[in-house]
């Protein structure tokens, strides 16, 4: 990789170098137009990694940023990690870009795509099938919840899964042409927390991950999801990924979140009960069933702090019961170990004999599930103050988490500064929407790290128009609701369907629906009534219909053309103000909590909302946000400078005239 600092006229090679290799990828594209933005972010890109500087860049829907960030890396010999936050993003590197780069590049680029463990088949357990020692009424250990299916249904699934995996190159889950049942695929795959690694398992030289591994290890580019990234952090001097010049957080709004749940724990009864079930056929069934009954004595203990922070120490007033019940938890567990333990050195002995490795393999597993939890219940009882531990999560499925409460500290020390800026690779995060401070919430140093802001080439003054209507009353009103509707369903009646309305909860969704339905002519479709896939496909399809949904529609939808020309949201999406993790950054930060926390993740919210709108040059359409503080509170500019840069209104007849004139 190219040293720091280079002079000028390394600096203009290099640049020369990168557009041209920019011109021969995006000139090989299908219906390729000229785009300055994205030669504008890959000159940022090769400057970074020029000088080693890190890079948060906001690149517009449409720039093409996949290309503006492999190009440069690729044409400097870098050598590149890209971390996504979602599979379609992965697939859309894997299956499009990269191998048209290799193409135009002649062919010179090798790229791998690096999963977590559970998403291959475990070899292991498929021999184990094949060889009649499984168990195919044990569930994967920690699985939340089980009802029972028919034996033979099952048995069905899995030898389907058995006679797939012994065809399959690669081993991942993704490349299935059917959709495993989870209970199926959890009887041949297994998670990290179990694994006992290649060199200790009997089919470890056919382990489908580890040969991912060793692809990974000699590609140019290694393609992850930021989960992975952030598990190869906390690995330390043995994280799971090769080492690297470049990495590259794609979707980067995303990664504080992110990265907070990887680096966190969860505990529950489920994953006790589900480590019982699968060791009462390895061990005696006494000890077994004595981690059984701490499963149902930490739900209890559990359900009396749901969706609630838990003070420091554990074991003060009010949270005894708790307390007690993880330490016979951790009690229990280890008990169990110590038995797995003494039956992995017999079961040893009798391989050593001829036996199978069936059973010595299988106590293998429920030795590092059961070890890995001893860890996490210590580290829970004894949580340093740098962590948050709360409680969440279904009536019947309640799991205590911890996460750090400072993410940015964590990735200064593991990422950005390790032993030393030098040693550490160049980071470039990027999105169409980069939240506000987000260098300084990730921990970024001040002065380390450059901003960019490349444009999009959507004109979105003449596209777009974002109205906000001043005259409703205050969204904490109770009056708020009717009034809404009834703008709501004017500008529908203006647009003639076509609308994406977004809520920022779903009894508000609920509301809205039955409301429009009563008083529309247009269909209206409902989130909860159709998978994503095909209600997206519906509204597509269907040009005067609506989609009426809530937060899981706010990101991942792209409907270009005359089917989406109206995005409607019912108020500004401030996080909420009891969650037990931003009530502790907030503490934390104090004064500027509102400003560091609670405005950026609105602003970017808003933004990736009002992003459904315009997907292609020719889409033309209005964003409509309800609520009146997105016009008079005085952080409003905040919140509008990080919204594409739409033309704005606060007349009511405009917007209406505006949408009726759309072809």
């Amino acid at each position: 990789m190219p040293g720091p600092g280079p002079g000028p006229a390394d600096d203009r090679a290099g640049q020369a170098l990168v557009e041209r290799a920019l011109a021969r990828a995006t000139g090989r594209l299908p219906h390729h137009e000229d785009r300055p933005e994205q030669r504008a972010m890959a000159l940022a890109v090769a400057s970074a990694i020029k000088r080693r500087r890190h890079l948060v860049v906001q690149a517009g829907t449409g720039t093409g940023k996949s290309l503006a960030y492999l190009v440069p890396a690729l044409a400097l010999g870098a050598r590149v990690v890209v971390s996504t936050a979602t599979k379609a993003l992965q697939d859309q590197l894997a299956r499009r870009d990269l191998p048209h780069l290799a193409r135009s590049l002649g062919g010179r680029v090798s790229f791998a795509v690096l999963k977590g463990r559970s998403n291959y088949v475990c070899a292991q357990r498929v021999a184990e099938v094949k060889g009649g020692d499984a168990q195919l009424e044990q569930l994967e250990l920690g699985e939340e919840d089980w009802s029972p299916r028919p034996r033979s249904a099952l048995a069905r699934e899995v030898r389907r899964l058995v006679e797939w995996a012994s065809k399959t190159a690669n081993g991942d889950r993704a490349e299935l042409p059917w959709e495993p049942s989870p209970l199926a695929w959890a009887q041949l795959s297994v998670s990290p927390r179990e694994c006992p690694g290649a060199s200790e398992c009997p089919s470890g030289r056919a382990c489908f991950a580890e040969a991912a591994r060793r692809r990974a290890n000699e590609a140019d580019v290694v393609i992850v999801n930021t989960h992975l990234y952030a598990s190869h952090l906390a690995l330390g001097e043995a994280g799971l990924l090769p080492p690297h010049d470049v990495v590259v957080f794609d979707e980067a709004h995303e990664v504080e979140d992110i990265v907070t749940a990887a680096l966190g724990t969860e505990l529950g009864a489920a994953r006790l009960g589900g480590l019982a079930r699968a060791c009462r056929r390895l061990v005696d069934q006494e000890a077994a069933e004595a981690v059984a009954q701490a499963a149902v004595h930490l739900g209890v203990a559990l359900a009396a702090h749901k969706d609630r922070a838990l003070p420091r120490p554990l074991a003060g007033p009010g949270t005894e019961q708790l307390a007690g019940a993880l330490l016979q938890a951790r009690e229990r567990v280890n008990q169990l170990l110590s038995q797995l333990r003494a039956a992995s050195k017999q079961a040893a002995s009798k391989q050593a004999g001829g036996a199978k490795p069936a059973a010595t393999a299988r106590l293998a597993r429920a030795q590092q599930s059961a070890a890995r939890l001893v860890e996490e219940l210590a580290a829970v009882l004894d949580l340093p103050d740098d962590q948050v531990a709360w409680v969440e999560g279904p009536p019947h499925a309640l799991v205590l988490r911890t996460a750090p409460v400072d993410v940015g500290q964590v990735l200064r020390a593991r990422l950005w500064e390790p032993e030393g800026l030098e040693e550490g690779p160049t980071a470039v995060l990027t999105s169409a929407t980069v939240p506000p401070r987000l260098g300084e919430r990730l921990g970024l140093a001040a002065g380390a790290f450059d901003e960019r802001d490349v444009g999009s080439p959507f004109a979105y003054g003449d596209q777009a128009l974002l109205y906000c209507p001043l005259h409703l009353p205050d969204p904490r009103s109770e009056h708020f609701e009717l009034a809404m509707h009834d703008e709501l369903v004017a500008l529908i009646e203006a647009a003639g369907g076509r609308t994406l309305a977004l809520f920022t909860s779903w009894r508000a969704t609920e509301a809205a629906v039955a409301a429009a339905r009563q008083r529309l002519g247009w269909p209206v479709l409902a989130q909860w009534e159709l998978p994503k896939p095909k209600l997206l496909a519906r509204f597509s399809a269907e040009e005067h219909s609506c989609l009426f949904a809530t937060m899981g529609f706010w990101q991942g939808v792209d409907v270009p053309g005359p089917s989406l020309s109206l995005v409607t949201i019912d108020r500004i999406p401030f996080p909420r103000p009891d969650d037990p993790l931003l009530q502790a950054r907030r503490a934390r930060l104090g004064p500027r909590a509102f400003e560091l926390i609670d405005l950026p993740r609105a602003a970017t919210l808003l933004a990736q909302g009002a992003g459904r709108l315009v997907r292609s040059k020719s889409d033309r359409g209005v964003v409509a946000v309800f609520d009146r503080r997105l016009g008079k509170a005085p952080y409003r500019w905040e919140l509008v400078r990080a919204m594409p840069p739409m033309r704005r209104s606060r007349d009511r007849a405009e917007v209406e005239a505006f949408l009726r004139a759309l072809p």
